[in-house]
């Protein structure tokens, strides 16, 4: 009994990590979100889009969302530094003026952004998916904050 309960947790873990990659790979047909995942997080937290005053051609956001991607899909899949980055990085953005509590924010912009970029598109599975990814984010990230 005890098995065959992890075969079915692992086979959802591995459902919703096909469902965050695939949801990547359609929003990467739609071309660059950066700008959209951006928008987001300024109309949540205004005050942060301040930190980027010499990011003129969005170059330093474009390379934070890939970084952001990069740990996400390591995180879904196997976790051997997504985590860790996380963690690392809310403490490196603390450093540059972006309160822990508005680090995590960055996750919920870039899922709201790719909700709106793939419109009808976007399925059950992937909001479910994204809903237990971010959960996850706030389990590490909470975890940073304690410290």
């Amino acid at each position: 009994m005890r098995w065959s309960l992890r075969r079915c947790w692992m086979s959802e873990r591995a459902m919703d990590s096909a469902a965050i990659v695939r949801s990547l790979e359609l929003v990467a047909e739609h071309g660059d979100p950066t700008a959209l995942v951006y928008a987001r997080l300024f109309a949540a937290h205004p005050e942060m889009e301040a930190l980027f005053v010499r990011d003129k051609d969005g170059g330093v956001r474009g390379n934070m969302l890939s970084e952001a991607i990069n740990a996400i899909l390591d995180f879904v899949a196997r976790d051997t530094y997504g985590g860790n980055l996380m963690r690392v990085e809310i403490v490196n953005h603390e450093n540059l003026g972006v309160p822990k509590e508005v680090f995590g924010t960055f996750f919920t912009a870039m899922r709201d952004a790719f909700k709106d970029v793939l419109g009808p598109a976007w399925t059950r599975e992937f909001d479910d998916a994204w809903t237990g990814l971010l959960a996850r984010i706030d389990g590490v990230l909470a975890a940073a904050r304690t410290d």
